[in-house]
């Protein structure tokens, strides 16, 4: 079992809960009363990421943060399926397991498809939608995209992503847009989940799937008219190298009511750049 002595429990004071799956364990926050909140983040984060939102939101709202198999707190099964479409069940698979109904989503980078997923196939469960620097279409094409997509595979990638832990050490530092803003600590409690190599296969899985997963977007963009009337929320950081404004302005074209947040000094990580910002301006939207 993993150790979590080196969690700062006053920025992350959450009670863990698991939910049983595929003979693993799901880490996830469940705290609060009321309306229900799925928070869902992507690679190579965790719910460390909306700690800030839970403890904001908590007093009104129940939070509940998963962490994906592979990622934080998580098990890290070795050879589990690990594409995007495989922790779209599992989320599904909780959220049925807990109830929920009337859910408002809450989705940054590979949460976007992961969790719109379970929109898709269940919108009458879901009362609106919060989205922060994500997609849910083919990146075939996009350099990013196609890069992670070859360095994602076979030995190269088990040398880069697992071993050299690139992602983490490198990649994740590079896409934010302040970089003051990242402390040392802070970056330890993204690096700390993935100790040894072996537990950094979630990692590698999903850069590869960046691109290798393309016709599953492209089957959810297909069916994307059944949550364009739900009403959302895009927050958005201007100065993500990955995301940039021209995705975004493909979920303002879907959506039929939607309001638009833009942070130009924010890169990927809204969450961390923006916490201040960001807490406010969802409890308004959730409040109207």
């Amino acid at each position: 079992m993993q150790t979590t002595h080196w969690i700062d429990r006053a920025a992350y004071p959450f009670q863990p809960h698991y939910f049983a799956i595929e003979d693993s364990r799901m880490h996830y926050v469940d705290e609060g009363q009321g309306q229900p909140i799925v928070m869902v983040h992507g690679t190579p984060t965790w719910s460390f990421l909306y700690r800030h939102l839970i403890k904001l939101l908590a007093p009104h709202y129940r939070c509940i943060a998963p962490d994906q198999l592979g990622f934080g707190l998580s098990d890290k099964p070795e050879h589990a399926a690990y594409r995007p479409a495989d922790h779209a069940r599992r989320l599904r698979a909780l959220i049925e397991h807990l109830g929920l109904r009337e859910v408002t989503l809450v989705v940054h980078d590979f949460g976007g498809p992961i969790a719109l997923a379970y929109a898709i196939e269940q919108p009458h469960t879901i009362r609106s939608l919060i989205l922060c620097n994500t997609w849910m279409w083919s990146l075939r094409g996009e350099p990013v995209a196609e890069v992670a997509g070859l360095l994602g595979r076979g030995r190269i990638g088990t040398l880069v992503f697992q071993r050299l832990n690139f992602e983490l050490r490198v990649l994740f530092k590079a896409v934010w847009g302040n970089r003051a803003t990242l402390s040392q600590s802070l970056h330890q409690h993204y690096l700390k989940p993935f100790p040894q190599p072996r537990d950094r296969q979630a990692i590698q899985a999903l850069a590869r799937e960046l691109r290798d997963s393309s016709a599953w977007y492209e089957e959810l963009w297909g069916r994307r008219e059944r949550i364009k009337d739900i009403p959302t929320l895009l927050m958005w950081g201007l100065k993500d190298p990955i995301f940039k404004a021209r995705h975004l302005a493909r979920w303002q074209a879907l959506f039929t009511h939607a309001q638009t947040v833009t942070f130009p000094k924010a890169g990927h990580f809204v969450q961390e750049e923006e916490h201040t910002s960001l807490g406010p301006l969802v409890e308004q939207f959730l409040a109207t």
